[in-house]
C-alpha cells in the first residue's frame, strides 16, 4: 500500500480545509494517508509524528517515512524549515514543486516563442519614473504586488486627459500626476510591484470576466484538464477573482451566450491551450530544476479579437468552487502520488534524457551587429531592450565599439546567452572587417552614412560608405541586413552581391517598416507603424524624430526574430543611453537639454530640431566643435549656421576652434548679431550664461565628449537646481 504524507506549515489539520477531503479520498482509493508539519520529522529513526483521520477525528501516530509527499503548505512559511524539507526531498519524491511567483513564471514563459505571444508584457516597477514611462506607452495599466494573491492590492490606472483614473475593486477616484506620483511612491516603499498593460475581457452586458484553467497530472503521469470555468466580476468591479465578489458560471452555457456559433471552437482552443501550456511549463521545470510539476491554475482573458492573454499562472491553484470538483482535484492528486511513488526512478531518467536533448537542440544564436555614422548606441539599446523581454541577451556596453572591445565580447559570450547585440565602430578602412573576423554577425544594421570621420576618408562620403560596407561583406551572406531607405548616402553601400534578405526602414519613403503620424509627446516620441498586419501605436521615451529611425532598426530585427507587437511595444520603453537628449528640469521653469556624447552635422541638426520643438520660452543653442570633418568643416559649419537661422533660435553660442563660422553664417542670414556669442574659454562661457539665462529658457548643450561640453550641463544644473 502506498503511503502519502501531506506536508503543511500548520500543525492543526482542522485549519486546512482540504486535509479532510484528502483523508476521505485516500481511504476510498486504498491509500495510507497522514498529515504532518516539519517539526515532527525524526531523521534518526526515519519516522514522523503524524496525524491520521480515524472515527471522525485526527489521531496522532508515529508513522514511517511516506513513499511520497504532497507539499501543500505556504512556501514562505515552510522556508523557515528549509533544511528539514531539503533533507526530505533528497530521500522522498515530492508531488508539488514551486514554479515561482508572478514575475519568475512570466520570465519562464518568455523562453518559448509559441507562448510568449500570449504574455502581457510585465515590468518590475523600479521607480516612479519607469512607471510613468510605461503608462505613457500603454495609457491603461495594471499595478500589482509581485507576490500578491486573490486579487489583493491591484490598482487599475488610466490616463484621462490631464488626470489619472485609479480603480481598486469597486472604488474609483481621479488624481493629478503629483497625487499619483505620491501614491506609487508609497506603494513601492512597502514591497515589490509589477506593471502590465490593462487588457480586459468584457461580456456583452459590460461585465469583466476571465477564465480559470485548472490542469493536473493523473494516475498515468499524464496532464488532464480538471475544469475550465469563467469567473465574472460583480457590477462595477474590474476584478473577477472569487475572493473579490466575483462569481463562476458553467463553461458551455457561458460560451454559447457570449460567442454563439464560435462557442465550440473557443472551447477547443481553451482546452488545447491549457494542455500545451502545462506541457511547456513541465519541460521548463525539468530543464532548469530537474523536477516535474503536477498541477497548475491558469488565469486568462480573451480580447475583442478572441486572442488569449495570460493573466497569471499559479502552481497552488486551490480547489474549484464546487464540491464535486474538489473531490476530482484530490482524486487526481492521490492517483498521481501513487504513480510518482511507483515510477520515481524512471521519471528521473526521463528528466535527464530530456535535459540532454534540450542542450543538443540549442543551435546557433543570432549575432546582431550595428554600424553607421549616427544612432548605433541608441539602436543597440532599443534592440537589446526588446529582445530581453524574452531572452538572455549579451549587449555590448554603451560606446564599447572598437575591435579590442569586440575581442572582449567574444570571450564573454557563453551558452547562457540567447542573442548578442553589438556596436561595430570604425574610423578607418579595414576596421569593420576585423570586427567581423572576431565575431561574424548573422544579422546587421547600417543606421546611415554621414560625415562622422569623413576627414579620414579624403572628405569623400562614398569612401565612408565603402568602409561601412565591410559589415555587409563580412556578415553571414545568407543573413538579414537592415538599411535606412530615407538616408540618401546609403545608396552608396555595396549590397549588389549580398545574397541574404535586405529589410528597409523609413519615414519619408515607402519601406518595409515605415513610421507615420510622428508626434512629440510629454517625455518622448509617439508614432504608428503597420506590424504583423495591424496598426500599432508606439512610444519611445527619448526626444527627436531621428530616434524614431533608431527604434525602427530595432523593430525590424525583433519582428524578424518572431517577437510580438506587445513585446516590441514594451521593449521600446528602454534604458536610454546617458547624455543623449537628456532633459534637466531646473528652477524657474528652465529646461536644459543634454546631448554631449557625439557631435556631427546630422546630430547637431537633429538636436536643434528638438530644441525648436519643445522650447517653451527663449531657445538657446550652445554648440561645440565637431571633429574629423577634414576639409568639409567650414562648409558643414556654415550649413549649421543656415539651419539655426531657419529654426527661429533666439540665442546662438558656439564653443571651440573655428566654431564662430556657424555664428557668422547665421548673421549673414539675418540672425541678430547681438544674440550671437563665441568662446574658446569655458569659464567665460559659463559667466555669460550666469548673466543672461532667465525664467522659462530652454537651453540645448550639444558637443562631442572630447570637447567636455558636459561641464556646461553640470554648471547649468548646479546653478539653477
Amino acid at each position: 500500500m502506498t503511503t502519502i504524507g501531506m506536508l503543511h506549515h500548520r500543525k492543526d489539520p482542522t485549519t486546512v480545509l482540504k486535509s479532510f477531503a484528502f483523508a476521505a479520498v485516500a481511504k476510498a482509493e486504498g491509500v495510507s494517508f497522514f498529515y504532518f508539519s516539519p517539526g515532527t520529522v525524526n531523521f534518526i529513526n526515519r519516522s514522523i509524528r503524524g496525524l491520521i483521520y480515524e472515527n471522525g477525528n485526527w489521531q496522532e501516530r508515529i508513522m514511517p517515512f511516506p513513499d511520497v509527499i504532497y507539499n501543500a503548505g505556504s512556501p514562505e512559511k515552510l522556508a523557515e524549515s528549509k533544511e528539514i524539507i531539503e533533507r526530505l526531498k533528497s530521500d522522498i519524491p515530492f508531488t508539488t514543486h514551486s514554479i515561482g511567483n508572478k514575475w519568475s513564471v512570466n520570465h519562464r514563459l518568455k523562453e518559448a516563442k509559441e507562448f510568449s505571444n500570449y504574455l502581457i508584457p510585465s515590468e518590475i516597477v523600479r521607480d516612479t519614473e519607469s512607471f510613468f514611462k510605461f503608462l505613457m506607452a500603454f495609457n491603461k495599466v495594471v499595478f500589482k504586488p509581485i507576490d500578491g494573491r486573490k486579487g489583493q492590492g491591484i490598482l487599475f490606472i488610466s490616463k484621462v486627459n490631464h488626470l489619472y483614473e485609479i480603480r481598486r475593486n469597486t472604488m474609483n477616484e481621479q488624481m493629478t500626476k503629483q497625487q499619483l506620483y505620491h501614491l506609487i511612491q508609497k506603494h513601492l516603499s512597502t514591497g515589490r510591484f509589477i506593471m502590465q498593460p490593462y487588457i480586459q475581457s468584457v461580456t456583452k452586458s459590460g461585465q469583466v470576466f476571465d477564465f480559470r484553467l485548472h490542469v493536473q497530472k493523473n494516475g498515468k503521469g499524464e496532464w488532464v484538464i480538471t475544469t475550465i470555468y469563467p469567473r465574472v466580476a460583480p457590477k462595477g468591479s474590474i476584478i473577477a477573482n472569487i475572493n473579490n465578489g466575483g462569481f463562476t458560471n458553467y463553461l458551455g452555457p457561458f460560451l454559447q451566450q457570449e460567442f454563439k456559433e464560435e462557442a465550440y471552437n473557443i472551447q477547443r482552443m481553451l482546452e488545447h491551450f491549457t494542455l500545451s501550456l502545462a506541457h511547456h511549463l513541465d519541460e521548463i521545470q525539468m530543464t532548469q530544476f530537474g523536477e516535474v510539476i503536477d498541477e497548475i491554475g491558469i488565469d486568462i482573458g480573451l480580447d475583442e479579437n478572441e486572442k488569449i492573454w495570460i493573466y497569471e499562472v499559479n502552481w497552488r491553484p486551490g480547489c474549484p468552487p464546487a464540491f464535486y470538483l474538489e473531490l476530482d482535484v484530490v482524486r487526481n492528486t492521490i492517483h498521481y502520488a501513487k504513480y510518482l511513488a511507483e515510477n520515481y526512478k524512471s521519471i528521473q531518467q526521463k528528466i535527464n534524457q530530456f535535459k540532454r536533448e534540450k542542450i543538443e537542440q540549442k543551435g546557433k544564436i543570432p549575432i546582431i551587429a550595428i554600424t553607421g555614422s549616427a544612432g548605433k548606441t541608441t539602436s543597440k539599446a532599443f534592440l537589446a531592450s526588446i529582445l530581453s523581454k524574452r531572452w538572455n541577451v549579451f549587449e555590448s556596453k554603451d560606446y564599447w565599439n572598437t575591435t579590442e572591445h569586440t575581442k572582449k565580447h567574444a570571450a564573454a559570450i557563453n551558452e547562457t546567452h540567447d542573442a548578442v547585440v553589438l556596436e561595430y565602430g570604425m574610423a578607418y578602412k579595414g576596421v569593420i572587417t576585423e570586427h567581423c573576423e572576431i565575431l561574424q554577425p548573422s544579422m546587421s544594421i547600417v543606421t546611415n552614412i554621414g560625415l562622422a570621420h569623413v576627414g579620414n576618408f579624403d572628405d569623400d562620403i562614398r569612401k565612408v560608405a565603402q568602409a561601412k560596407s565591410e559589415l555587409i561583406h563580412g556578415m553571414d551572406q545568407q543573413g538579414v541586413l537592415v538599411l535606412n531607405k530615407d538616408d540618401k548616402n546609403s545608396r552608396f553601400l555595396e549590397t549588389k552581391n549580398f545574397k541574404g534578405q535586405i529589410i528597409t526602414i523609413g519615414i519619408q519613403k515607402i519601406a518595409d517598416y515605415r513610421a507615420y503620424d510622428i508626434k512629440y509627446a510629454e517625455t518622448g516620441m509617439s508614432f504608428k507603424i503597420k506590424l504583423q498586419g495591424q496598426e500599432v501605436s508606439l512610444f519611445i521615451p527619448i526626444l527627436g524624430e531621428h530616434h524614431v529611425y533608431n527604434a525602427l532598426n530595432a523593430i525590424a530585427i525583433a519582428d524578424k526574430l518572431g517577437f510580438s507587437p506587445m513585446e516590441i511595444k514594451a521593449g521600446l520603453i528602454f534604458r536610454k543611453p546617458p547624455r543623449r537628449l537628456t532633459i534637466y528640469n531646473c528652477r524657474d521653469n528652465i529646461t536644459v537639454i543634454d546631448d554631449t556624447v557625439h557631435s556631427h552635422p546630422q546630430g547637431v541638426k537633429a538636436a536643434l530640431d528638438v530644441l525648436s520643438t519643445i522650447g517653451k520660452g527663449r531657445k538657446i543653442a550652445i554648440i561645440g566643435q565637431m571633429r574629423e570633418l577634414g576639409n568639409l568643416r567650414e562648409r558643414e559649419y556654415r550649413k549649421v549656421g543656415d539651419y539655426v537661422s531657419q529654426l527661429g533660435i533666439d540665442l546662438l553660442i558656439t564653443y571651440g576652434f573655428r566654431t564662430e563660422e556657424m555664428g557668422m553664417q547665421a548673421k549673414a542670414n539675418g540672425f541678430n548679431a547681438k544674440n550671437i556669442y563665441h568662446f574658446t574659454d569655458k569659464e567665460k562661457l559659463h559667466a555669460l550664461l550666469q548673466s543672461i539665462v532667465k525664467k522659462d529658457d530652454t537651453i540645448l548643450v550639444k558637443g562631442a565628449s572630447k570637447t567636455n561640453m558636459f561641464d556646461t550641463v553640470k554648471f547649468l544644473d548646479e546653478t539653477y537646481r
